[in-house]
């Protein structure tokens, strides 16, 4: 579910970066990128639970599942804490800036 989830939001981001994609004013590519270094570790991360367990693999536990996509999202939702973080610190439409400089 790992898997799935982070292959979804790396599709979902790719999508708008692309759409996007000569302005970049919102950096998605930052975003874009860190949904598919995830799903390339789970996906390797896939791999070698298969060459361990074989056909089990393919028949996981309710828990497990709920666990696995329990931390699918919580990816999900660390990825764009960061690019929200990145995005206030790069500033790129200099909103930040102007709101500070009216309070001082």
């Amino acid at each position: 579910m790992t898997l799935l989830i982070t292959i979804f939001a790396a599709v979902i981001s790719t999508v708008i970066w692309y759409k996007n994609a000569p302005k970049n004013e919102m950096k998605t590519g930052t975003l874009c990128f860190m949904y598919w270094g995830a799903s390339l570790m789970w996906l390797v991360d896939a791999i070698v639970e298969y060459i361990e367990m074989g056909a089990e693999y393919f028949t996981p536990e309710l828990s497990d599942m709920i666990n696995d996509s329990f931390l699918g999202l919580c990816v999900v939702a660390l990825g764009l804490i960061i690019w929200i973080v990145t995005l206030f610190i790069k500033d790129p439409k200099g909103v930040v800036r102007k709101s500070l400089s009216k309070n001082a």
